[in-house]
């Protein structure tokens, strides 16, 4: 059954946080975000390369930062576990060698398995610093940063 979330589903910031819906989905709600991401990366690669990629990041991680500041005080809840824009920007970073390298669409496929798998790696087993950086800061950017590190780990392997 799938979480209820903590504000109205059609609320901006619930969209945002729970990256339309995808976070209350059962079980694993940051691999249900991270590969809700993945649709928005390559139309985003498709239309404007991966500089736009880039902004996109910076952006969804500016709103992620405000959104799952709200989101997780209407829920009373550090961190909760609905909230995966903080996966989505992750992802995206993890994608972001693969945008620049091989943009063409098919190339661009084929690199999403290896950068999806990288980025849950790291996002699960959160090597120091994405550790330090959960356990260190709090509110909507400690929602967003450890997920922010473990992309740069995953591009960094990838």
């Amino acid at each position: 059954m799938p979480t209820r979330p903590a504000l109205p589903f059609f609320h901006p910031v619930s969209l945002i946080a729970t990256w339309f819906g995808s976070g209350l989905l059962p079980s694993a709600p940051g691999t249900w975000g991270s590969l809700a991401a993945l649709p928005f990366a390559w139309l985003i690669v498709t239309l404007g390369g991966w500089s736009f990629l880039l902004l996109a990041i910076v952006a969804v991680f500016g709103i992620g930062v405000w959104s799952a500041n709200i989101y997780e005080a209407a829920s009373g809840a550090d961190d909760p576990k609905e909230v995966v824009v903080d996966e989505v920007a992750g992802q995206w970073l993890a994608l972001l060698p693969a945008a620049v390298w091989m943009p063409e669409t098919p190339c661009l496929l084929m690199a999403t398995v290896p950068a999806f798998v990288l980025f849950r790696v790291f996002d699960i087993w959160k090597p120091w610093p994405v550790s330090y950086c959960e356990n260190r800061y709090r509110g909507g950017f400690g929602i967003m940063i450890d997920d922010i590190v473990a992309g740069v780990y995953a591009m960094l392997v990838f």
